[in-house]
């Protein structure tokens, strides 16, 4: 959690800096993106809020994203953390929306993605997603590694 809240501590130093705001909709990480996020004092400058968006269920209830719209979309990809990142930054009139989706382990989900495998994207003034695939099936570490990366991808966002 220390290497988390060490990214957390230079996310929320921009962030405060341009007094802009942040919410997050995490699946696989399971709240740590968003825990590391608060774990800085002085968080409720920047935090407005996050959702754990693991099931079909909390996409439609907290997100406000019904299965029509899912159509063409599957979990656990790009377009579908780009959707998540644009709607929590929507839902909560934020600067910045923040995502992740994947498959944790110890095997792979049901859309045929490997264990290891998550999508991240930030929504800002644009909005940027990407793939991260660790080749392990060890579910706690890649817990750590998906919100390790997705940290520093907003950190990298936030300084272009």
């Amino acid at each position: 959690m220390k290497e988390l809240v060490s990214i957390a501590e230079k996310i929320a130093a921009r962030l405060i800096e341009r007094r802009q705001t942040i919410a997050v909709a995490e699946s696989s990480t399971g709240g740590l993106i968003s825990a590391a996020l608060l774990a800085v004092p002085g968080a409720s400058a920047y935090f407005l809020g996050g959702a754990v968006v693991y099931t079909r269920d909390a996409r439609r209830i907290l997100m406000e994203i019904p299965d029509d719209a899912m159509k063409s979309i599957r979990s656990a990809s790009e377009p579908y953390a780009k959707l998540l990142a644009s709607q929590i930054r929507r839902r909560f009139s934020c600067d910045w929306g923040l995502s992740e989706t994947g498959a944790t382990g110890p095997t792979g989900n049901r859309y045929g993605d490997a264990a290891g495998h998550s999508c991240m994207a930030v929504a800002g003034l644009d909005q940027s997603t990407m793939t991260l695939e660790t080749g392990s099936a060890d579910r706690v570490a890649n817990m750590h590694v998906f919100a390790s990366t997705a940290l520093n991808f907003l950190l990298q966002n936030l300084e272009r």
